[in-house]
């Protein structure tokens, strides 16, 4: 079998070389690495650190998505009119893992640089229609983002969930167990969970991903406001330094709106994206008066030579869940 090695959690920079790290950090041993499934899911309970922001988390349930990959061509090549307005190749979606997870409370403050550590939020179920509450250290990571480890400690993983969600079961593999609590949570909390949709598209070696999320309906003004999060994560696939600059969106509702969006950077920062640390993650949010719409658009990067350049956003449908739930009011123990 493949050699055991040692997972470590070094805080702040697990991908940079230790000339950087701070005086008096020191590797610290979590656990012996197991070799990643090529096939397979991981199973809840599975300690894994992430490959791309270098966090400890554990795995509480898989979600199977559709991932609609720009980058694969399809064998479908007719072209056809999108609502983007512009002739793009047929995507068809493949089904792909993701996980939702807890993040170890120790590497947030490490990793809060790289990515929003709040990637689940909830329309708080109360008169006042724009309250968003987020639920810290969970996340969504696809099957490639698991560097799986094993650990012999009970309590591998601080967040304050992990105990009301799993307990320990030496006699399995991993030793976690999922308690009726998580079960109970998940079934009542899906429809503000589940993600179904991922879409992909890589610009001059930077990859954007997008993960939309319906968030409910609100009434206003004799009116329906419709509330969407996306999650996105922007990618350098290249050692060139390069830097956010402004973000360009298009959004397009049922009721036959076209609203254009400009701003600099995205959630007030312009992020740089280097070898040493190649990718960023956050989520936003947008309303609409329709129960669907799309959105799609461009962010501008930077070079070190001041040149820029623009980088697709794929297009991303905006859908509303058909059977209108209520969303939740806290969170149901």
């Amino acid at each position: 079998g493949p050699e055991a090695g040692s997972a470590s959690a070094h805080p702040p920079n697990y991908l940079s070389p230790p000339r950087n790290r701070p005086e008096g950090k020191v590797l610290e041993t979590v656990g012996v690495f197991e070799a990643p499934k090529q096939h397979g899911k991981y199973e809840t309970g599975q300690l894994f650190l992430h490959s791309v922001f270098g966090y400890r988390g554990i795995v509480l349930f898989p979600w199977q998505a559709r991932l609609y990959d720009r980058d694969v061509a399809s064998p479908v090549t007719e072209k056809s009119e999108n609502a983007a307005g512009h002739g793009s190749k047929e995507v068809k979606g493949k089904t792909h893992t993701y996980y939702q997870v807890l993040i170890d409370a120790r590497d947030c403050p490490h990793i809060s640089q790289r990515s929003q550590t709040e990637a689940v939020t909830f329309l708080a179920n109360h008169d006042d229609s724009r309250a968003l509450y987020a639920i810290p250290g969970l996340d969504y990571v696809s099957h490639e983002d698991i560097l799986p480890y094993s650990s012999t400690d009970q309590v591998p993983i601080q967040h304050e969930l992990f105990e009301r969600f799993l307990m320990y079961d030496q006699t399995k593999v991993p030793p976690f167990v999922a308690r009726d609590t998580l079960c109970a949570w998940q079934e009542k909390n899906h429809p503000w969970l589940e993600l179904s949709d991922v879409h992909r598209e890589t610009t001059e070696n930077i990859r954007v991903t997008v993960i939309p999320f319906y968030m409910g309906m609100r009434e206003a003004q004799n009116s329906h406001v419709y509330w969407w999060r996306y999650c996105i994560r922007l990618e350098n696939l290249d050692s060139e330094v390069v830097q956010l600059r402004e973000r360009h969106w298009r959004i397009f509702s049922l009721s036959g709106t076209l609203e254009t969006v400009r701003g600099r950077g995205v959630v007030g920062r312009e992020p740089v994206l280097s070898k040493e640390q190649p990718a960023f993650q956050y989520s936003s949010h947008v309303s609409l008066q329709a129960s669907s719409g799309h959105m799609w658009g461009t962010f501008r990067f930077e070079r070190p030579d001041g040149s820029h350049f623009d980088v697709r956003i794929p297009p991303f449908s905006l859908e509303s869940n058909k059977d209108e739930k209520t969303p939740p009011s806290g969170l149901h123990w």
